[in-house]
């Protein structure tokens, strides 16, 4: 019997706040060339290609976030989890598409000079 995986949104501005106060561990599965050309600040890149649950750094206290270019990839992500047996279900609605539409800043790379552009 199989079980419909539970997934939890999470707003730009919730995980924006999470990250600042250290509370959650942000997992962006986007490709490594999506992940270089933008991204979110303190995420780390774990590509749903080569995606494996198993291989997941450990979160401690921290909750950990899901999220890609527009919440589709991500949730992809939790279900891998869940059906893996990891208890975790929140990834960021809408992706990196809703976080930057909230006005909030990215990592990117400026491809007129190759210099990295920190918007924090």
């Amino acid at each position: 019997m199989s079980t419909t995986p539970k997934i939890r949104d999470l707003t730009p501005q919730d995980v924006s706040a999470a990250l600042t106060a250290h509370r959650i561990l942000l997992i962006d599965v986007r490709e490594p060339a999506e992940f270089a050309a933008e991204r979110i600040h303190g995420a780390l890149n774990y590509p749903l290609s080569t995606f494996d649950p198993g291989a997941l750094p450990p979160a401690g206290d921290r909750l950990m976030v899901f999220q890609c270019g527009s919440g589709k990839r991500s949730a992809m992500a939790l279900e891998r989890c869940q059906a893996a047996g990891h208890a975790v279900d929140s990834h960021l609605g809408g992706g990196i598409m809703a976080w930057k539409a909230a006005g909030l800043p990215t990592v990117s790379l400026d491809v007129a000079t190759g210099g990295v552009r920190d918007a924090r």
